[in-house]
């Protein structure tokens, strides 16, 4: 068995974190078992290196290995991706298609962001890992299949389990080992090691002198919070690399280089604001309703009591304190009562008149609240348009600021033409 150094150097893993090297670790000791295993971790980790080591170092590794990107796979096409389709099965399935798990026959496939997958996908794909069978889309035969499954996410599983967003069985079915790798920041010793790392190779892909980082510039790289990991990092020192003049980095050079340096506040913040605008808004409207509608109850007692009592006098004042107290709701002046007669027909006929007016305004109400939920998706479009400039057109990023799937995301853009 290789030792974890020897397997850091075949597959480029840079680092000595403990937990980094407890991960690859684990990778090596499941490699030679047919043990499914789930690989977490944030966005930009590296995750795509366990699922490589594991084929490699199992009897599969003469086999295919096949990765395949869950999220970037629209949901009408995905179960013909995996499980392939047969002639005529939908509209342009003009001839039979296998899926990856019939090509994969012997050898892994590697499913990242198996998170986003469709619910009915996950129940296709349950029944691979239980008996090793599918079936075609448009078919009815059931075929046979020999894969090993490394599945990888970003994504809080028991928060998705809960939400109904994955199934609970199949997370138990894929996660019988989980690999965890740390993100950047809880490696910070391994942060500049990684900085040289991609600068000497952009310095040679690019043909020109290696960047390096004055002492105060790596003190600030290894404060920051790095939300895109490795990924992030690798970007910066690319773009340091070509664009720089100056081969010495000080911290003001590298600070243009890093978004939203002032600030390290949680995603979920903005998130959790977004969800109290929409709560509020349809809170003050229903308040309105429901205020406007106990208006027009009071006025209807008071009519049926004018109707029926003996004594007008009484009820005449309280149903002029009423109109007051509706016009003042309104925000009109003050509706001046002497106008009002002491005939009880002419008073009946006032509370009558108004209370025709509170309904029409009851019902107008009611009305609001139905275009306010036929123009959702006139905000949806804007929250979109607003996420995707934010975030110059990542919908990786943006879709995790609206809370979305990439996938859905995806769709969403299609479906408005942005």
């Amino acid at each position: 068995m290789e030792s974890i150094q020897a397997i850091k150097q075949r597959f480029e893993i840079i680092g000595n974190d403990p937990k980094l090297n407890r991960a690859v670790e684990k990778a090596i000791q499941v490699a030679p078992t047919d043990i499914s295993v789930l690989v977490t971790g944030e966005s930009g980790v590296g995750k795509e290196a366990i699922p490589k080591i594991i084929h490699a170092l199992s009897h599969r590794k003469h086999g295919k290995y096949i990765a395949v990107n869950c999220g970037a796979i629209p949901e009408g096409t995905i179960d013909s991706e995996l499980f392939g389709h047969e002639k005529g099965a939908f509209t342009g399935a003009s001839q039979t298609r296998s899926g990856y798990f019939e090509v994969a026959d012997g050898g892994t496939i590697f499913l990242d962001e198996v998170g986003e997958l469709p619910l009915t996908t996950q129940v296709r794909l349950l029944r691979v890992l239980e008996n090793g069978e599918f079936i075609k889309v448009g078919s009815s035969k059931v075929q046979k299949t020999n894969v090993r499954i490394v599945a990888a996410t970003n994504l809080n599983m028991f928060d998705a389990i809960k939400k109904e967003r994955f199934r609970e069985d199949l997370y138990y079915r894929l996660s019988t080992i989980e690999i965890n790798l740390p993100p950047l920041r809880e490696r910070k010793d391994d942060i500049h090691l990684l900085f040289r790392k991609f600068a000497a190779d952009f310095a040679l892909k690019y043909k020109m002198p290696t960047i390096r980082l004055e002492d105060d510039a790596v003190q600030l790289l290894q404060s920051y919070r790095w939300g895109g990991n490795v990924r992030q990092l690798r970007n910066i020192a690319e773009q340091i690399s070509v664009l720089e003049q100056e081969r010495n980095i000080s911290v003001s050079q590298l600070k243009s280089y890093l978004p939203d340096i002032g600030s390290n506040l949680p995603a979920v913040i903005a998130d959790k604001k977004k969800e109290s605008d929409f709560s509020n808004e349809r809170e003050i409207l229903y308040k309105v309703l429901f205020d406007m509608k106990s208006d027009l109850n009071d006025l209807k007692k008071l009519t049926m009591k004018l109707m029926e009592s003996g004594n007008h006098q009484q009820v005449q004042e309280e149903h002029e304190s009423l109109i007051q107290k509706i016009y003042r709701d309104e925000g009109d002046e003050d509706v001046e009562m002497e106008d009002l007669t002491e005939d009880n027909t002419e008073v009946l006929q006032i509370a009558q008149n108004k209370s025709r007016e509170q309904e029409d305004k009851y019902y107008f109400a009611e009305e609001i609240e139905e275009e306010e939920t036929l123009s959702l998706h006139d905000k949806e479009l804007e929250l979109i348009k607003k996420s995707l400039d934010r975030h110059h057109g990542k919908r990786k990023n943006a879709a995790e600021e609206l809370g979305i799937s990439e996938r859905t995301l995806y769709r969403k853009i299609k479906q408005y033409n942005l």
